[in-house]
């Protein structure tokens, strides 16, 4: 059962620190603290965002707190994480706008019965400048440096500010003040995280656990999900366009998108990913994890209706209310189809047009076309369909002298 329980844990996961203080600790029999911050600096979360929020469900279901951590303090220092400039700080009415609006957000996910939310302003408003200063002593800047952005800016000549340095000290100090037993975050933020762990030593505290979860790839397959990169889904999304984004993915991310977004055992994900792998259509097991995500942020009936009108749109034909109407003529009693498509505009010439029929891409009336000599009878109108955009509605008539 341990081991069981472990394999759920560890799922997805980039690195843990230490996995066998995090044995110890479940062996222990108690609900363990699990802490995750997130810095309301924008009021929409994304898939990218849920990785981490699926985790702590994860925890939360085995009987662990969740604390959620909405860090409206250090959001007004900004993180300087992955940053080459200093970063803007947010007003206070900004951070508290953006973090009542994670929580709507993330209660999708985890049970709001479960889970605590916290505010670092609730102790470092109460800490006092002589506080703080016997806090920032308990780190080096030798120490700081070590970290990667600082250590370029440091290297090319870039500012860091003060108060940038205060960041991880301040993320450190919510561990001690939570006293949290594991903590999770992107793996940008292991430095981060790291500190944690040292200042609740200094404190007399057991060190938490740190476990880092990988960053998502956006639907490019390659940049991570960013709202800036256009390359997102929101979880605010309408149900149709996330079924449509989802669907677009490449097929080997959609493996990716399983392991880190889908709460279906990985035994059974395995199992699909083998079936593809001896010629099962990627495309249904798409449809599933598209319908698994929309009936988490929406409902059971929106998914269905997502799939229902995606495959209305694409798996169809449907036929689009605008598009080119045009009549042709012709002296006999029909109208071959090879000349048909290419004097309509859907193909480039007849020989392009016999292509697409033997590749099935050429529709009349949304059902396909297989004989490349078909004659299409005079004082008839149809919609003519090659590929999944080009549409013609044609009336053939029979030339008049």
């Amino acid at each position: 059962m341990q081991e069981q329980v472990l394999a759920t844990l560890l799922r997805g996961i980039d690195e843990v620190l230490v996995e066998h203080e995090l044995v110890k600790k479940l062996q222990e029999g108690r609900p363990l603290r699990i802490k995750a911050g997130f810095d309301p600096t924008a009021p929409d979360l994304h898939l990218g965002h849920t990785v981490l929020i699926n985790k702590l469900k994860q925890f939360q279901d085995l009987g662990h707190e969740v604390l959620f951590l909405i860090g409206d303090f250090t959001g007004m220092i900004g993180d300087p994480t992955g940053k080459n400039v200093t970063r803007k700080p947010l007003t206070r009415e900004q951070v508290l706008e953006n973090a009542q609006t994670y929580q709507e957000q993330i209660f999708k996910i985890l049970d709001p019965a479960k889970t605590q939310v916290m505010f670092n302003s609730t102790w470092m408003n109460a800490m006092s400048p002589a506080d703080l200063i016997q806090l920032a002593a308990k780190h080096t800047v030798a120490r700081m440096l070590e970290r990667d952005d600082f250590s370029k800016r440091f290297k090319g000549g870039q500012p860091i500010a003060i108060h940038e340095f205060l960041y991880p000290l301040i993320q450190g100090y919510d561990s001690v003040a939570m006293k949290a037993d594991v903590e999770l975050g992107g793996t940008d933020q292991k430095f981060n995280l790291l500190v944690g762990r040292q200042l609740q030593e200094v404190f007399g505290q057991k060190p938490q656990v740190v476990i880092t979860m990988p960053i998502l790839e956006g639907l490019d397959g390659v940049q991570k999900m960013s709202k800036s990169l256009n390359n997102y889904i929101g979880i605010a999304d309408p149900a149709d366009d996330m079924f449509g984004k989802l669907m677009s993915i490449s097929d080997d991310l959609m493996w990716r998108y399983f392991e880190l977004l889908s709460f279906r055992p990985m035994t059974e994900i395995n199992a699909w990913r083998l079936e593809c792998e001896n010629g099962a259509n990627p495309r249904d097991y798409k449809v599933k994890l598209a319908q698994e995500i929309i009936e988490r942020f929406h409902d059971a009936a929106a998914a269905e209706k997502a799939l229902e009108n995606f495959e209305a749109r694409f798996q169809r034909g449907a036929i689009p209310d605008e598009m080119d109407e045009l009549t042709l003529s012709t002296e006999g009693t029909g109208y071959s189809i090879a000349n048909l498509l290419k004097d309509a505009g859907l193909a480039s010439s007849t020989s392009e047009a016999i292509r697409m029929i033997n590749q099935g891409a050429v529709k009349i009336e949304g059902e396909k076309v297989t004989d490349t000599k078909l004659e299409v009878a005079v004082a008839t109108e149809n919609v003519f369909q090659v590929g999944k955009r080009k549409f013609a509605r044609v009336k053939i008539v029979a030339a008049s002298h």
